[in-house]
């Protein structure tokens, strides 16, 4: 049962090098993809449990990624390669998402158990936010606060 010498064990000491590095890769990706998803307000915060968005942040650790697609293009095998486009689609769909949000509305989110009791308060902001955009001054604002200076589309 505990044979160490298993050919099933997939402890780091029975992986080949090119296993070892091939499951830094998608760890890599996987870590960057997760650092993405919290800065566009997708995944709460691991310490806080909090939600937090910073759009330019976010583009970095895209924009990191798509560097990594360019300079491993036929260097990946398909596993590698998958896992790298599917992480891409998945953040630019978040990413327009995010910026076809209106400003003051927040995307739609679940938040975390423990923090459920401090989300109470937080739906009451969301009404009188509502309240202001029908006069004629607050849409006004809105699309200029909403409108970002990026000129890569997805």
């Amino acid at each position: 049962m505990n044979n160490p010498a298993s050919p099933s064990d997939d402890s780091p000491a029975n992986m080949t090098r090119e296993e070892l590095l091939s499951a830094m890769f998608a760890n890599m990706v996987v870590q960057q993809t997760n650092m993405a998803m919290m800065l566009l307000g997708k995944v709460p915060h691991p310490e806080t449990g909090q939600l937090v968005q910073d759009v330019e942040t976010a583009r970095m650790f895209i924009d990191q990624l798509e560097m990594l697609e360019a300079k491993t293009k036929g260097n990946l095998n398909k596993q590698e390669e998958g896992l790298l486009k599917q992480a891409l689609a998945a953040l630019h769909m978040t990413f327009v998402e995010v910026m076809d949000a209106p400003a003051g509305a927040p995307a739609p989110r679940i938040e975390p158990g423990p923090g459920a009791a401090s989300a109470a308060p937080t739906p009451s902001p969301a009404p009188e936010a509502a309240k202001p955009s029908g006069p004629t001054e607050a849409p006004a604002a809105a699309p200029d606060e909403s409108r970002k200076k990026f000129s890569k589309k997805y």
